[in-house]
C-alpha cells in the first residue's frame, strides 16, 4: 500500500477528510476532494491518551459556572456531532428502526416506543446495537441487517432533513474568527456524507472522523481524540457540540467540555452524562452568551490553516 504522511499530500483549505479508504466516494457536494491518509501515518490509538469513557477529564475546571466557555481561552476548534446535533435526524432514525425491527418480529411485532429508542437506541454506534437488539442473531446477519435499516434511513432522509435553528449563524461566526472545525460521528460513511452534503456542510468541515476509522466508537473518547490530533488542537482550547449521552461521554472523556443539544434526548440525561450545558438549538440565548463572555475575555486567537 502507498504510504504518504499528511505532510505530504497537498491539501486545499477546508478539506481534509478522514474517511474508510475501502469505501466510495458519493454524495458529497461535487467539489469536495477526500483525502484518504494511510493508517500507518497516524499515532495507533494505543499511543494517544487512554482517558476512561465513564470519568470525566480533569482538563477544563470542575468549578467552572453554569453555560461558561471563558476557561477555553484562545478558542481553537469546535468539533460536532452529526446525526442530532446539526439536524433533528433521531426521530428518521427512529422510524426507520421501527419498521424494520417490527418486520423481523422484534418485540413480539410491537412496535418500539420513542422511549426505547432514547434510552437502548440513540448515539450507539450500529456493531453494538447488532448486540443490544440481535444477540441471537449471527453476526453477519445482524450486520446485514443495520446495513439495511441505514439504506432505508438515507431514503427518508434524503426528504426529510433540515438544519437545526441557528446553524448557519453559528457556521459563520465560527468561519469569520477562524476557528478549526470538524465533524465527528458513530455514522456510517454514508450517512454522514448524506447529511454533510444535504446540510450544505461539505466545504465548512476541515476533518470528519467517522467512529470506523478509530480503535473504539464513542462513548470512548477516541474520535474526538483523533479530531484534536489532526486539527493539532488542544482540548484546553476546544469544546464539543453533542446530542447523545455516549457522545457526550466521549468528549468529556476526550478532555473537553461538552455544549449538549437537547432536541430529543433528557435534558437531565445529557448533564448526568458530563454536559457543560444543554441548549435547545444553535440561537440559544445561553449559547450566545457563553461565547461573548469567551471573547470579552480574551481576544480568540485566529487559527490559519
Amino acid at each position: 500500500m502507498l504510504m504518504l504522511s499528511l505532510s505530504s499530500l497537498h491539501l486545499p483549505h477546508h478539506h481534509h477528510l478522514l474517511f474508510s479508504d475501502h469505501l466510495s466516494h458519493t454524495h458529497l457536494h461535487k467539489t469536495t476532494t477526500f483525502y484518504i491518509p494511510n493508517r500507518c501515518d497516524l499515532p495507533t490509538i494505543s499511543q494517544l491518551p487512554r482517558i476512561s469513557s465513564t470519568t470525566s477529564s480533569n482538563s477544563y475546571p470542575t468549578s467552572r459556572s453554569e453555560s461558561s466557555l471563558a476557561f477555553l481561552t484562545p478558542l481553537q476548534a469546535i468539533l460536532f456531532d452529526i446525526d442530532g446535533t446539526l439536524c433533528d435526524s433521531d426521530p428518521t432514525h427512529y422510524n426507520a428502526f421501527r419498521e424494520m425491527l417490527q418486520e423481523i418480529g422484534f418485540n413480539g411485532g410491537v412496535p418500539i416506543t420513542e422511549e426505547f429508542f432514547i434510552k437502548n437506541i440513540s448515539g450507539k454506534h450500529n456493531e453494538e446495537l447488532c448486540g443490544v437488539l440481535l444477540p441471537n442473531w449471527d453476526i453477519q446477519r445482524a450486520r446485514k441487517f443495520m446495513d439495511d435499516k441505514e439504506a432505508f434511513f438515507r431514503r427518508l432522509a434524503s426528504e426529510q432533513l433540515e438544519p437545526v435553528k441557528g446553524l448557519n449563524k453559528l457556521c459563520k461566526w465560527i468561519e469569520e474568527r477562524g476557528l478549526k472545525r470538524a465533524a465527528v460521528t458513530n455514522a456510517e460513511r454514508s450517512n454522514a456524507e448524506l447529511l454533510i452534503s444535504a446540510l450544505g456542510l461539505s466545504d465548512f468541515f476541515e476533518v470528519v472522523v467517522l467512529a470506523n476509522d478509530c480503535e473504539r466508537q464513542k462513548p470512548f473518547p477516541d474520535p474526538y481524540l483523533r479530531a484534536l490530533q489532526v486539527l493539532e488542537v488542544s482540548p484546553k482550547h476546544t469544546f464539543v457540540f453533542e446530542d447523545s449521552v455516549p457522545g457526550v461521554k466521549a468528549g468529556v472523556a476526550a478532555g473537553m467540555p461538552v455544549v449538549g443539544m437537547g432536541l430529543r434526548n433528557p435534558e437531565k440525561s445529557l448533564a448526568d452524562a458530563g454536559a457543560s450545558f444543554v441548549i435547545n438549538n444553535f440561537n440559544d440565548p445561553k449559547l450566545w452568551a457563553a461565547l461573548e463572555k469567551l471573547e470579552n475575555k480574551e481576544e480568540i486567537t485566529t487559527v490559519t490553516t
